[in-house]
């Protein structure tokens, strides 16, 4: 089997064009391929795995990746899936972010000469001149096929702005640049970037005739993961600073019924003859394969050590009932506590709640137990005394923290 044939077996591949010269060109290590990861946060998120573990099963095939940092594009800001605007950040800010990017990157992928490259958009897209631009490409692009394009139909209902509108041509002028100085013949991305990506081949052929070789391939997933249900990444980060790597266990941990083989067979570097062994496992099994998925992919981010931490902390919390040391802590002084604390106040400090208002709407929902006590009261107060032993904040199901005063 090919590493064409294993990317379909595994369900990651949407729609492609040029299908047959695709197989030809990965599964001979001929691909120089990219893809783009706009730089809108510090960190990537549980969402990129896809891309990420896509990339790495490519280059141990043999093809060349192109990590390509949207320094540039960040600025205009994706329209795809998007009610409204993405905020406008600063320069400073996206190259503060493409470099965090870059650090977690090198745990996926092997950069170096002759190896896999990471290359910041902005280099070309911040130089071009817009009427220059226009002369070259905007014959190009047909408007009437632009405002059909499924990355724009949400942001149609609320009013696209011309901002937006320009995003498709940057992206494609993103293929087009990489086609001519890095020989970079094939883009993935997600399946909701199909047009975007579409624009970017059409742009080429347009330019440098219908011969040249250049391919699309989308996931079977939105660029956030969305498709993949539980595993849509938005507030999952692999940075260990935001999500912990024992709440990264337990986010895969506790995935769907329906979501876990998909997330074994997509995301995990699991013989594909296991997996189809794993398959047939029903009921209180599949508890088994969702820790086998919890624990490849925290190894992956986070390290062998930090994964056996995060599964002997999981296993002690609930196969046991007991309370680990990798549990994540917050530690509170005694003048913190003084004459009491609030259960708002305690979500809000632990992290559990962003704000206070987001707190009570959790104990309004009954979503909040403090001790094997369910809060209903907004003004539940906690003396010091009350921290003496083991105190364990739980929200919803499956959400623990560990609070210590000192």
């Amino acid at each position: 089997m090919g590493i064409y044939e294993e990317l379909k077996a595994r369900g990651l591949i949407a729609q492609v064009t040029d299908e047959e010269h695709i197989r030809e060109m990965v599964n001979n290590g001929k691909a120089t391929f990219y893809i783009g990861f706009d730089c809108t946060a510090d960190s990537l998120t549980a969402g990129h795995f896809m891309a990420l573990t896509l990339m790495k099963r490519l280059q141990m095939a043999g093809n060349k990746p192109i990590a390509l940092i949207g320094g540039g594009t960040t600025m205009i800001g994706d329209p795809s899936g998007r009610t409204d605007m993405r905020k406008m950040l600063t320069r400073e800010d996206i190259d503060h972010n493409a470099e965090c990017f870059r650090r977690q990157m090198e745990r996926f992928i092997e950069f170096g000469p002759g190896k896999a490259k990471m290359i910041n958009n902005a280099d070309w897209l911040l130089k071009l001149n817009y009427v220059e631009l226009l002369r070259e490409v905007g014959a190009c692009f047909s408007v009437n096929n632009m405002l059909r394009a499924e990355c724009y139909k949400q942001r149609m209902e609320k009013g696209l702005s011309f901002l937006e509108f320009n995003y498709m041509i940057m992206q494609s002028y993103d293929f087009y640049y990489l086609f001519q100085h890095e020989g970079c013949n094939m883009q993935f991305g997600g399946d909701d970037q199909w047009s975007n990506m579409l624009g970017g081949t059409e742009l080429i052929r347009k330019k440098l005739g219908k011969d040249a070789h250049c391919m699309t391939i989308t996931l079977l997933t939105d660029s956030n993961g969305k498709k993949m249900g539980k595993t849509a990444g938005n507030a999952v980060w692999l940075d260990p600073n935001k999500t912990s790597p024992f709440d990264f266990y337990q986010y895969w941990r506790n995935v769907g019924d329906s979501d876990v083989m998909k997330c074994v067979r997509m995301l995990t570097f699991l013989p594909l003859e296991q997996i189809d062994e794993m398959d047939k496992w029903e009921g209180q099994e599949l508890n088994r394969a969702k820790e086998i998925l919890a624990y490849e992919l925290t190894k992956m981010v986070h390290g062998t050590d930090e994964a056996d931490k995060a599964q002997a902390a999981a296993r002690a919390l609930f196969a046991q009932g007991g309370v680990s040391d990798d549990m994540p802590t917050t530690e509170l002084s005694a003048d913190e506590i003084g004459a009491g604390i609030t259960i708002l106040d305690l979500l809000v400090k632990t992290g559990l709640a962003p704000s206070k208002g987001e707190a009570r709407r959790l104990v309004q929902q009954g979503g909040v137990t403090a001790n094997d006590e369910k809060i209903s009261a907004f003004d539940r107060t906690f003396a010091a005394n009350d921290f003496s032993g083991d105190f364990i904040l739980k929200k919803g199901k499956k959400t623990f923290h560990r609070v210590i005063v000192k």
